[in-house]
């Protein structure tokens, strides 16, 4: 069922409207990669930083959150890399394919910057429960936050063996209270979920319709790159089902060019230069 923010959420002072006011892009942390796991292309074989000589194509991973001010509360749309990424990710190796790179702006320092922390936060959704994306789920575990996600990536997530599989660190969400969706579900009115699964389980992306921008989708690990887009769409190394991941790309873009939305991709650095990332800009 669709969540109702307008009867779960505390009501601001100002008059109700039907849509989100602005939309801030997050900065959340800057990794860098083999852009294999980017880009699946012929030939391509993946290196670690400590191999960056062989022949391979190094790339920045930018990563990002939403934030969403809607008159209903403030919605958060992932959460980025963790701080503490280097120690948090040793057991699993994840830090020498995706480093982070040291002058970079983590979630927390963004929120700073529009003088927010995570307690003025209403609702946080996760587009799935990866590393790079639901790191700082627990920051926002306060007892007033409703955290949201996908029900067939909780079940997976949760049922993985052992403390991490692939991209998949317990430690990040375990014992966390969630809301659990499926399928494409109203979050505010203006603000929505896109089940998107494919890359894992039940990886979603987000919607919103602003009032003078017209609709944004925000795509999430549905599709990383707008060369990843196509079409044709060119998949990438990490995809839990490569049928589901096309067929998830072509529902996006069949939304899209219905509403003639902008969409914005998972990790593209090209895009990301000409976004306007907070705090020096919105949407709205």
């Amino acid at each position: 069922m669709p969540l109702s923010l307008e009867a779960d959420l505390p009501m601001r002072e100002e008059a109700h409207m039907s849509a989100p006011s602005k939309v801030h892009l997050l900065r959340t942390g800057t990794m860098e990669c083999d852009q294999t796991w980017l880009l699946l292309k012929p030939g391509q074989n993946i290196t670690t930083r400590s191999a960056k000589d062989k022949p391979a194509v190094w790339t920045t991973c930018p990563t990002h959150a939403v934030l969403i001010e809607h008159p209903d509360g403030r919605i958060l749309w992932d959460t980025g890399v963790p701080q503490d990424w280097e120690t948090r990710w040793a057991p699993t190796g994840l830090q020498e394919f995706f480093p982070v790179q040291r002058a970079t702006s983590y979630l927390q320092d963004s929120l700073a910057a529009l003088e927010l922390t995570p307690e003025d936060i209403d609702v946080l959704v996760l587009s799935h429960l990866h590393f790079d994306h639901a790191a700082n789920a627990k920051l926002f575990d306060n007892g007033r936050t409703r955290i949201v996600v996908n029900r067939h990536e909780h079940e997976g997530a949760l049922g993985i063996d052992g403390p991490f599989k692939g991209a998949h660190l317990k430690s990040d969400y375990e014992g966390i209270d969630f809301e659990l969706i499926e399928g494409d579900t109203d979050i505010a009115p203006g603000v929505g979920v896109i089940e998107t699964p494919g890359h894992t389980w039940g990886t979603m992306s987000l919607r919103v319709d602003l009032p003078r921008g017209g609709t944004k989708i925000f795509t999430s690990d549905a599709v990383y790159l707008s060369e990843s887009w196509g079409p044709p769409a060119i998949g990438a190394a990490i995809v839990w089902d490569s049928v589901r991941w096309l067929e998830s790309v072509e529902k996006l873009r069949r939304i899209a060019e219905q509403t003639g939305a902008e969409v914005i991709f998972g990790h593209d650095e090209a895009q990301a230069a000409r976004l306007p990332f907070a705090p020096e800009g919105h949407f709205a």
